[in-house]
């Protein structure tokens, strides 16, 4: 899919733990989420009650910037996955429908809890002036 500006699209926890294969142990351990955008992983693992912190440029704007920018990009993002739909591997998740039902879950969930969120700490706005990456064999 080819978009021209950062949208927020915002995963699971489910999603989360498959894409990272995230283990029982391993949400027991402190976890730092970078470029989590507005994904329910943060909500739904503390909940479970593990420690997560996540930074993410967009947490610069309110709950109302956010999910309006949301509203405006969901159906163009949409739009975009049906007309490649047969591009996808559909395994965990059965249709476009069904991805977007997921999707706009795991951002409500986020928005509902952006606000506590921040003032626990769990949240901060991170905007890097340049990134770097270090790659390992």
């Amino acid at each position: 899919m080819k978009l021209t500006n950062v949208v927020p699209w915002g995963r699971s926890f489910e999603e989360y733990q498959a894409m990272f294969e995230l283990s029982d142990d391993d949400l027991n351990k402190k976890i730092l989420g970078c470029g989590d955008g507005p994904a329910s992983f943060n909500v739904d693992a503390t909940e479970r009650g593990s420690q997560v912190a996540s930074c993410d440029p967009v947490y610069q704007f309110q709950v109302g910037e956010i999910r309006r920018r949301i509203d405006e990009v969901y159906p163009e993002i949409m739009t975009k996955v049906r007309q490649d739909a047969d591009k996808y591997i559909w395994e965990s998740l059965s249709s476009v429908e069904h991805l977007g039902g997921v999707r706009m879950n795991a951002m409500s969930k986020f928005l509902a809890d952006f606000e506590a969120g921040c003032q626990q700490g769990r949240y901060a706005e991170w905007r890097p002036k340049s990134v770097s990456f270090l790659l390992y064999p």
